[in-house]
């Protein structure tokens, strides 16, 4: 796989010496006036944001040296690409406004070519309810387990629940306002350490910058030109989300919110896009149905191989009622010898457990 060019990595860097002329410039209307800065070539981005140091700024970004660049990022585990190379994904190549380079942590295959087909933007209020919680992750544990790249961005609320869903049995892919090393908000350092290992944390700044009011609209073109589908769970009216659709839907991509109670603030949106026109969104079946046709399902997630005693008791959980005492019945097993049979399975994939210690089966299917 290639690396960014300096050139693109370079536009980076004067993106984050840019980071609070931009600030000042589209905290007006950061929503379309961030694309709009962000569509310029790097002089006309300079001239724009901070005319009066412009061409300091820009001699700054073109002396910095190649190998300084990528030393810059092996010093924070970081991995760039651009669209310069053939992996950079077809969703942003085909966006007027697409960021020069991104940088990433995690598992790069995640993002390399990915086609919009292939992932889902699940993005809503940052307050969610416990029902927009709930909804969020079951839909990115179940999209994923699809084989679907579930795409958000670390917020609290509906992206972070759609995040924990995503990286139980699938792939997640985080686009951040700061630095991919950056875990932001800081409460989300293990989320931010799990999708590094199950998905790929990615962003157009360099590692090691902060996060801007400007930002997350930014990384919210990204978001929508990555995803086929941005789905909406929760949101009140006005709220950032919203940002996201409009700019999925300069794109010609597929928008979805889920329909909530009309007398919570925080369906007013979501309720708002379905009278609209937006594809309605009670599960995971919908968004699939409306990305691959009516009754279509993407391929199923094949897990690792199991030990015969895993496979086992995989079946006889199949067979009886989810619980420790059930499975260790039907395998004839001590209870702890079940208990760990599960946990072991979960750490795998194939069960996903509860706070109370209950679970349940995932669509994770064991390889023939």
């Amino acid at each position: 796989m290639s690396a960014a060019c300096p050139a693109c990595l370079r536009r980076a860097w004067l993106l984050r010496s840019l980071a609070p002329y931009v600030e000042r410039v589209a905290s007006a209307a950061p929503g379309r006036r961030c694309a709009e800065l962000l569509a310029l070539g790097e002089e006309d981005l300079a001239a724009a944001a901070a005319p009066k140091d412009a061409d300091r700024l820009l001699r700054k970004a073109a002396r910095i040296p190649e190998r300084d660049l990528r030393r810059a990022l092996e010093r924070a585990g970081c991995w760039s690409i651009c669209p310069h190379g053939d992996d950079f994904p077809p969703g942003l190549r085909d966006a007027g406004d697409r960021p020069w380079a991104l940088i990433g942590t995690g598992r790069r295959e995640v993002l390399a070519g990915l086609e919009p087909e292939e992932a889902v933007a699940v993005v809503g209020a940052r307050r969610a309810s416990g029902y927009g919680r709930d909804v969020a992750r079951s839909l990115g544990r179940d999209l994923a387990a699809a084989g679907l790249v579930v795409v958000s961005g670390l917020a609290y609320g509906v992206d972070g629940a759609a995040h924990r869903g995503a990286v139980e049995v699938g792939r997640a892919l985080a686009v951040l306002g700061s630095g991919a090393d950056v875990a932001y908000p800081a409460a989300h350092r293990g989320l931010h350490r799990r999708i590094q290992v199950e998905g790929a944390v990615v962003s157009e700044l360099p590692p090691g910058s902060t996060p801007w009011r400007w930002s997350f609209p930014a990384r919210n073109r990204i978001m929508a030109a990555l995803a086929r589908m941005t789905v909406v769970v929760e949101a009140a009216g006005g709220s950032g989300s919203l940002i996201t659709v409009g700019l999925a839907e300069d794109l010609g991509r597929d928008v979805g919110a889920v329909p909530g109670p009309v007398t919570s603030r925080l369906s007013a949106a979501t309720n708002e896009l379905l009278a609209a026109g937006a594809c309605m969104v009670r599960g995971a079946q919908d968004v699939l149905d409306a990305m691959l046709g009516p009754g279509a399902a993407a391929p199923a997630r094949t897990g690792p191989p199991l030990e015969p005693d895993l496979a086992a008791a995989l079946a006889a959980f199949e067979r009886g009622d989810g619980t420790c005492d059930a499975l260790a019945a039907d395998l004839d097993v001590p209870g702890a010898s079940a208990a760990l049979a599960l946990v072991r399975l979960e750490r795998l994939g194939y069960l996903r457990g509860d706070a109370l210690g209950a679970y349940s089966r995932t669509m994770i299917s064991p390889p023939a």
